[in-house]
């Protein structure tokens, strides 16, 4: 797949693409070179708040389109989607470095979760609680959109991120005013331009591009019904305490440490596998709900750290669009320092043994934002690396001994977004499902982030679903009706 000539990125207020705005311009850096390969105009407050408005107006209508065709627009889209993932896997390599075979099946997936959506739109319903006869009285209740939707996404994943939230909230009446990460403008353009060719109404859908400003003036807007935000827990922190201004409520959808626990009765080479693929092939280990932490039993450990090693060993690190690369470069130089400045402090502090990796790349990458995909085994529960997420091409390996040892080893982060079983035992994975805290948990390669089910975490890892009847439901009030 060749490079896609990249787009002029506009700042969306439904149909109208404006050159620049108020927030100035951002100087989007390839990935990886590290050269600038694009300016890309910012929004600021007069932008989101003109989008607002123009959303807010455009509600009236669109919460009143029949059901079908709003069916009919997003099956629409959906197919828009589909035509173009050549052209979205291609931006995400140019976005934030994801190779080409990411990049796909990320489009492939946001083309499941579009229709997925629209095929909710003519199924909401309400219920009946009483009649005259029962209760003296006829209730019952009817689902209502919130009206106006704040989104705010980060860099990993945007095009998946776009179809998770925007689809459920579009099916559900909404307007929608969407804030992307200014580090990946590429694909939430298309997305945008794709949009409006799908017969999404002008104003129902806004896709500005901006910093800090553009964000806070998002949130603390009092026409904005809800949030929904998808990133790291500081900015959430931020965005809840302003939310809280307004009892505006909110999708919190944060990191994870997310352990995947193996024991002897799993196919032991398939695990492996999967450990390498889900840790360090994803995105350059650059995902919320990736499985960092491996938990192997002591009958097993050894065996399993060879075939880790072995396996790690034949992934070929290198620009996303050079044929058979399987790990691109981390988003940018601050988050490459990041994470080189936590297995420095890991192997200065003796947190655990590096099997292979550890460092910044060398050689033809150097110069790039290139991590060596990296195993540590025997890691130090209660280090640093252990308990905050690194978000690289880090795969961390613990030994236990017994069920109960590896539920508390990975029960012992705050976080709780998701949590992996390998094993073939059927009691024990229920056994071992019910006592993991964790919003999914995901048994012998089960993907977690498939449209019909919920997805969501707990405690650091947020709040709220996306996926699922609860996913739509997140962008709906149901009201009662009650006549005496």
């Amino acid at each position: 797949m060749a490079e896609t000539t990249l787009p002029d990125v506009k700042i969306w207020i439904g149909h109208k693409g404006l050159g620049k705005g108020s927030g100035g311009t951002h100087a989007h850096l390839n990935p990886v070179t590290g050269e600038t390969q694009a300016d890309i105009p910012l929004a600021g407050k007069a932008e989101i708040d003109q989008a607002v408005e123009t959303a807010a107006e455009a509600f009236k209508s669109w919460r009143m389109t029949r059901p079908e065709q709003r069916r009919d627009i997003l099956n629409r889209f959906a197919e828009l989607i589909d035509q173009h993932k050549d052209e979205f896997a291609a931006l995400a390599a140019r976005d934030g470095g994801t190779p080409l075979m990411g990049g796909m099946g990320m489009a492939m997936l946001s083309v499941q979760w579009t229709k997925y959506y629209a095929g909710w739109c003519d199924k909401l319903d309400g219920d009946l609680y009483s009649t005259y006869d029962t209760r003296g009285e006829f209730a019952y209740s009817v689902p209502e959109p919130l009206g106006v939707v704040g989104i705010i996404i980060t860099w990993n994943g945007p095009l998946i991120s776009l179809s998770m939230k925007v689809a459920p909230a579009l099916a559900a009446g909404n307007c929608v005013v969407v804030k992307p990460a200014e580090i990946t403008p590429f694909a939430p353009d298309l997305y945008a331009r794709l949009a409006r060719e799908a017969g999404i109404p002008d104003g129902v859908l806004s896709i500005i591009p901006g910093g800090i400003e553009a964000g806070e003036a998002l949130v603390t807007h009092p026409k904005i019904e809800k949030l929904s935000f998808t990133g790291g827990p500081i900015a959430a922190r931020k965005i809840m305490a302003a939310c809280a201004e307004n009892i505006k409520p909110s999708v919190m959808e944060l990191g994870g440490k997310s352990a995947s626990l193996m024991f002897p009765d799993a196919d032991i080479d398939a695990a492996c596998a999967r450990a390498i693929q889900w840790s360090i092939g994803v995105m350059a280990g650059q995902g919320c709900a990736l499985p960092t932490r491996l938990l192997v039993h002591k009958d097993i450990y050894e065996e399993v750290c060879e075939k880790l090693v072995a396996i790690a060993s034949q992934y070929k690190v290198g620009d996303p669009f050079e044929e058979g690369v399987a790990v691109g470069p981390v988003i940018n130089r601050a988050a490459c320092d990041r994470i080189v400045g936590m297995l420095d402090r890991a192997k200065a502090e003796k947190s655990g043994r590096i099997l292979m990796g550890g460092n910044h790349c060398g050689g033809k990458l150097a110069n790039g934002n290139f991590i060596e995909p990296t195993i540590i085994a025997d890691v130090d529960p209660r280090s640093e690396i252990a308990q905050i997420e690194i978000f690289g091409p880090v795969l961390l390996v613990f030994r236990f001994e017994t069920e109960d040892e590896a539920v508390a080893l990975a029960n012992d982060t705050e976080y709780g977004l998701a949590a992996y079983i390998q094993s073939n035992d059927i009691k024990r994975i229920h056994r071992v499902a019910e006592r993991l805290k964790a919003g999914g948990v995901y048994v012998n390669g089960a993907v977690q982030i498939n449209p019909h089910t919920p997805f969501g975490g707990l405690g650091l890892s947020g709040f709220g679903k996306e996926g699922g009847r609860a996913g739509i439901d997140e962008f709906l009030r149901y009201k009662t009706v009650a006549i005496a």
